[in-house]
């Protein structure tokens, strides 16, 4: 009976889930539902899949509206009807134009005008397929409307917006928040009626009983419509079948290129390499996952032909298959990959390959696959209310100050200190909290399907400009839609910038390259001799602290080893105390069989018994204990948040420790290894993808252990990294570069290098217009360098507040002229807002006057470029009040292990984080005077009374210590240093305020950092 029900994604508008909707409907004993969400779609594959467990039949359709005006509600007849009105409401999102007042003359779909709208139209004639619906509200009226002569065309249409008060409320909130209006002044027209709600079918019927001709057309239409997907286990992919125009083609294809790629890979070819080949090849064609494979093969060729660097990773990594069809740069049989956990026989779903490519050629590569294949959209997902943003939205609707809302949200309060709005704002966020806000795009998933991806759902046109579904991606794999993941990295814009720069600035040593030889770079000692001492600022995955310290403590020099520190620095290895038990292991050989269980070593040989990869997970529950791999597998997924069904994945626990506790093992052996299972497997890498970014890793460590000023100026154009822009400046010039400042003749709008010298790029300069960087850059380019600033003014049209941001940054530093006098001589020649617009036709004539002689000190060149830049090309040491009083550095930590050190450094970053009792501590990174990097640690009483506030210099004493041979302090004391006042503004009373650097955070006297604790002397 109800054929107008919405869920809360109809955005903004409706305030429960389609699983409550379908509880809802059990309660009043509905057997037959429809859902009609507003212009949306997102609910309706997961409505028909949960719909059998409540014993409601399904039915689909869309509420098409205009804002909130409603239009027409469409039911689909069947899977065609759905896709008709999914076409439909598509056309509609990605043009964004509104719907008519009549609906198209769909062939497999009904459509019902509401009551009031025939009225307000005037409509007089109906197709076929058209109704007229009428709620509960309306039939007070019916007896005297003309629509009564339409008997036939008289339907039931009772929307379901609430369940109750508090779903009103919710839904007013939700629609202010729409409007972005204060909820005291919401039109009443953007509200639905507080009656849209679900009555017992009993009772909807004997409102209706007057009218039995209405029920009955209500019921014979809803017996019409029919709809079904296919969610079992065993249901059939619904992705691209075949690439060519058979099966047997593609079988034939796949195995052609394989043997193809058999030189390229392996000079030699033994058994066993064909053997694995064989293998997979039969195991691929058996599950039906060929097509799979040549897409993935199609996609990274056209790459190649493009010059597009990418990087195959995944557990499709695990395959030969894959390595030989270039998708992958990982040798399954170099690491001995778990082709298991790639591919097995109890496995539904396609194997899963991430292609990374250059965050500069993604949408291009993205653009070729749309045009390559038919039936593509991007794969979407929900972005849901938080709780900060609840507030901040609720604040607003309640009209709350910008203040109030910044301290609600920083949480730091007690009730008590709440006034009643305030109060109001938590109690009220807490109906919308986790509610989906709009829809958005997953990170890189694709779908390239055999049909019309609108048999599945409707298409939005977000700003990408790709069409992308309203479903997210378990939905999707729930009905047999496996996503082709293409994601954007920086890494490999980096590695690529590199070369292209390196090609400019050394093209002698470019024609010997070949970035992708990646055989030659595992077995060069100079870059696993920077590895091992964790020099790798810039590079892919390996340049954190967190990753330095890990490889130093591991002493990593080899592929291998960085395979596993890449998957042991993941967040489920560490919480599971396994890292720590994992370098005790890889350093004390013999610990691994006086700690580790039998079984775990003799599975996990080459990781000491422990588990490091995600293939562990799949081979404890098979080999410890006792699971099928189908099973196995069922377990890293629901440990992942990939698997649906909870109550198959408790079965699946119960089952591991039941099975446990039959093979004799010990409880507190089974929890302890459940519990590292547990904590691991949601965050661990797959093997092959661990090797994969170490191949990325190695090609990165390759150019910065040969061409490391190039490959820096790279990774600053490119957005840096782990870092701030500062600190690979400063690694440039601790590596031997000249850095310069911005220059009108040097520079371009990105940094380049000329032999060691690297020029700033205009782009660091935040208040410079792009359209003034790129007249620079054409007029240059055109007619040569500019000779003075006069030259300059004549040729380039900038303003007075452009053309002083230039001076002040020093640019014209090659005409010999102090940058003071440079700004008298331009505001002379150009009046504020005046500039001249065409081309001179005749050269300019120039008055010369008198300027004072006047003069820049380097200080006050240090804090303009601090304002400009964002950092000084200086040692930010020259800038304090007072000088260092020691000049202690990283060189002197091996010397004063165990002892305590007074030493300076100038903040790099800073780690908060928590134990686990919850209290706060921190891991910070500092640069000594000498430049070099060194370490701290804060542990929970001196964080709580020392704290870290902000860029600067700070002094530290502590203890240092040393843990697996990595040297940092332990911090007992801290003080942030202060700068010298900016000479800018010495004259001024405020020169502490408008200085960024000026002020004062002591938190301890110069006496007391030295105190020393008498047990750390």
């Amino acid at each position: 009976m109800y054929l107008n029900c919405h869920t809360y994604y109809s955005l903004r508008y409706g305030t429960f889930s389609e699983v409550a909707l379908l509880e809802l409907a059990r309660e009043n004993e509905v057997t037959r539902l429809a859902l009609t969400d507003i212009n949306n779609t997102s609910a309706c594959l997961n409505f028909v899949r949960r719909a059998p467990d409540f014993g409601i039949q399904p039915i689909l359709g869309i509420d098409f509206r205009n804002g909130v005006d409603v239009c027409y509600v469409g039911i689909a007849k069947n899977n065609q009807g759905y896709r008709e009105l999914n076409g439909f409401l598509s056309e509609h999102l990605h043009q964004e134009k509104e719907f008519p007042k009549q609906a198209p003359a769909f062939r497999n779909a009904f459509v019902i005008y509401p009551f009031e709208k025939v009225l307000l139209n005037d409509q007089e004639h109906f197709r076929e397929h058209e109704y007229i619906g009428i709620s509960v509200a309306d039939l007070r009226r019916l007896p005297f409307s003309r629509l009564m002569e339409h008997r036939d065309k008289l339907v039931v249409l009772q929307p379901v917006t609430f369940r109750n008060k508090r779903d009103f409320n919710a839904h007013r909130l939700l629609r202010a928040i729409d409007n972005n209006v204060l909820l005291s002044k919401l039109p009443k027209e953007e509200e639905a009626s507080p009656e849209e709600k679900m009555f017992p079918v009993r009772n909807l019927a004997n409102v209706f009983s007057e009218y039995s001709f209405i029920l009955k057309n209500t019921e014979q239409l809803m017996h019409n419509c029919s709809i079904s997907f296919d969610f079992s286990v065993s249901r059939k992919s619904q992705n691209l079948s075949t690439y060519l125009e058979s099966r047997e083609a593609d079988e034939k294809l796949l195995e052609e290129l394989c043997y193809q790629g058999l030189p390229y890979r392996y000079p030699v070819v033994d058994n066993k390499i064909r053997e694995r080949l064989a293998k997979e090849l039969e195991l691929i064609k058996e599950k039906g996952f060929v097509s799979y494979f040549l897409i993935n093969w199609d996609i990274v060729t056209e790459a190649r032909k493009r010059d597009f660097y990418y990087v195959g990773r995944g557990s499709g990594a695990n395959s030969i298959v894959a390595y030989l069809l270039r998708i992958t740069d990982v040798d399954p049989i170099e690491l001995d990959l778990y082709f298991e956990r790639f591919i097995n026989l109890y496995r539904t779903n396609p194997p899963d390959f991430d292609i990374d490519f250059s965050w500069k050629d993604r949408e291009e590569i993205t653009q070729y696959i749309f045009d390559r294949f038919q039936h593509v959209a991007l794969l979407g997902t929900y972005v849901t209310f938080k709780s900060r943003g609840v507030i901040r939205e609720l604040g607003k609707v309640f009209g709350l100050p910008k203040a109030e809302i910044d301290f609600l949200c920083e949480g730091h309060y007690t009730p008590s200190q709440l006034d009643e709005v305030s109060l109001l704002v938590l109690k009220y966020g807490n109906l919308i909290k986790d509610m989906p806000n709009y829809l958005s795009i997953h990170a890189g998933g694709i779908l390239i399907s055999d049909k019309p991806l609108h048999s599945f759902s409707a298409t939005h046109l977000p700003p990408k400009g790709f069409p992308t579904v309203q479903f997210d991606m378990v939905i999707a794999e729930d009905v047999g839609l496996y996503k082709f993941d293409i994601l954007g990295q920086r890494g490999l814009a980096k590695i690529k910038e590199a070369i292209q720069i390196l090609a400019l600035n050394q093209p002698e040593e470019y024609a010997g390259i070949d970035i992708h030889d990646i055989r030659k770079f595992k077995q060069d000692p100079h870059i696993n001799s920077i590895i091992r001492s964790a020099q790798c600022m810039g590079c892919f995955y390996v340049e954190s602290p967190a990753m330095r310290m890990l490889l130093r403590k591991l002493e990593v020099d080899t592929y291998l080893g960085l395979v596993a520190a890449s998957s042991i620095i993941r967040p489920g290895v560490a919480q599971s105390g396994m890292m720590r038990e994992y370098i005790l292991r890889h350093r004390n050989p013999g610990r691994a069989e006086e700690k580790g269980h039998p079984v775990m070593l003799n599975i996990m040989p080459e990781t000491y018994g422990v588990m490091v990869y995600q293939e562990d997970v799949i081979k404890v529950a098979h080999y410890f204990a006792g699971l099928s791999l189908g099973e196995a597998d069922v377990l890293r997924r629901g440990m992942s948040g990939k698997y649906r069904s909870r109550q198959e994945f408790q079965k699946i626990k119960d089952r591991f420790v039941e099975n446990c506790r039959n093979k004799g093992y010990e409880e507190s052996l089974i929890h302890e290894i459940w519990h590292q299972v547990a904590s691991f497997a949601g965050y661990a890498f797959a093997k092959g993808h661990s090797a994969s970014y170490a191949v990325e890793s190695y090609q990165s460590l390759f150019l910065r252990a040969y061409y490391p000023l190039e490959y820096l100026v790279a990774v600053l154009n490119n957005g840096g990294g782990f870092y701030r822009s500062e600190f690979y400046v400063h690694e440039a010039r601790m590596l031997g570069a000249v850095i310069h400042a911005p220059c009108v003749n040097k520079s371009l709008a990105v940094n380049c290098i000329y032999g060691k010298e690297i020029y700033l790029g205009y782009m660091y300069l935040k208040d410079l217009e792009s359209r003034v960087m790129d007249r620079i850059l054409k007029e240059r380019q055109a007619h040569g360098s500019f000779t003075s600033l006069e030259d300059f003014l004549d040729r380039v049209l900038i303003s007075i507040e452009q053309i002083s941001i230039l001076i002040r940054i020093n640019a014209f530093r090659f005409t010999g002229v102090n940058k003071h006098e440079l700004l008298w001589q331009a505001h002379l020649f150009l009046s504020k807002g005046n500039t001249v617009d065409h081309p001179k036709l005749f050269p300019p004539t120039h008055q010369d006057f008198e300027i004072p002689r006047l003069h820049t000190t380097d200080l006050e060149t240090a804090f303009t470029q601090l304002e400009l830049l964002g950092f000084c090309l200086c040692s930010p040491f020259d800038l304090l009040k007072e000088p260092p009083k020691n000049n202690n550095g990283s060189k002197d930590l091996p010397a004063c292990e165990g002892r305590n050190i007074d030493i300076y450094g100038y903040l790099v970053t800073v780690k908060n984080t928590k134990t686990h009792t919850g209290k706060r501590m921190n891991f910070a990174t500092l640069v000594d005077q000498q430049g070099e990097v060194f370490d701290t640690v804060l542990f929970p009483p001196v964080a709580a009374k020392y704290h870290f506030r902000g860029k600067g210099i700070y002094r530290f004493y502590g203890k240092v210590v040393s843990e697996f041979g990595f040297l940092s302090i332990e911090v007992l004391k801290m003080q942030k240093q202060d700068y010298i006042q900016d000479p800018r503004y010495a004259d001024m009373k405020t020169a502490n305020k408008r200085s960024p650097l000026a002020r004062s955070n002591k938190q301890v006297t110069d006496e007391e950092l030295h105190t020393s604790d008498k047990k750390g002397n």
